[in-house]
């Protein structure tokens, strides 16, 4: 799968990276975003190239690219319901529909009007964005953030049954990642990660998520 694992890594709490930019592991069609679930889902999902009937799609699902943001998320893989760690490789089209059409998932002065239109705007979204703080080997917060992209409704369901290009399971990964950190090889650790580079999107796509 196109960006799953490889190279050194994003070069992690660079004070060059600006504070809200989207970054991922990308090829020229696709991106990978990062979920776990337990393993009935996850590993079913692995097997069929696809998410199963059981995956609930009219909830919303939160997708990450950052694989240290993930790591976080589901503590290694070691959260109970998180068991299964997928690395999801998307296509870019589908992925850039939902942050063109998302809302933020909180109400920001400045950008929304007030709080009663910023709640209008998310009802009638398909996708909401939070960004969190990235994470480090030590799932320590950097300084500049990490791209959520939560999805309802219409981009739920395409994300699943449409612009979803392949699944592969990084639970070993994550597991072998931890287990360096663990024994103090941060260096090991990192030539393990993802790579993940800023994201080429045109600057008006994200204008209505950033402050």
């Amino acid at each position: 799968m196109g960006g799953a694992r490889g190279g050194s890594g994003l070069i992690l709490g660079s004070v060059d990276v600006p504070r809200y930019q989207i970054r991922a592991a990308h090829t020229g069609s696709t991106v990978t975003v990062y979920q776990a679930y337990r393993p009935e889902i996850g590993l079913a999902a692995v097997r069929e190239g696809r998410f199963p009937a059981a995956w609930k799609r009219d909830r919303m699902t939160w997708i990450k690219p950052s694989f240290l943001w993930m790591m976080y998320r589901c503590g290694w893989g070691a959260k109970e319901g998180q068991e299964t760690v997928l690395a999801v490789e998307i296509a870019r089209e589908g992925f850039e529909w939902a942050i063109e059409r998302a809302c933020l998932a909180h109400y920001q002065p400045g950008l929304h009007a007030d709080q009663a239109a910023w709640k209008r705007e998310l009802r009638q979204a398909p996708a909401r964005v939070q960004w969190d703080p990235e994470r480090d080997l030590h799932l320590q917060a950097l300084a500049y953030r990490s791209l959520q992209l939560g999805l309802a409704g219409d981009a739920a369901r395409l994300y699943a049954d449409e612009w979803t290009v392949s699944i592969t399971d990084v639970t070993p990964l994550a597991h072998e990642v931890h287990a360096r950190v663990r024994g103090g090889d941060l260096e090991g650790a990192r030539r393990l990660l993802p790579v993940e580079s800023p994201y080429p999107v045109d600057d008006g796509l994200l204008a209505h998520l950033r402050w």
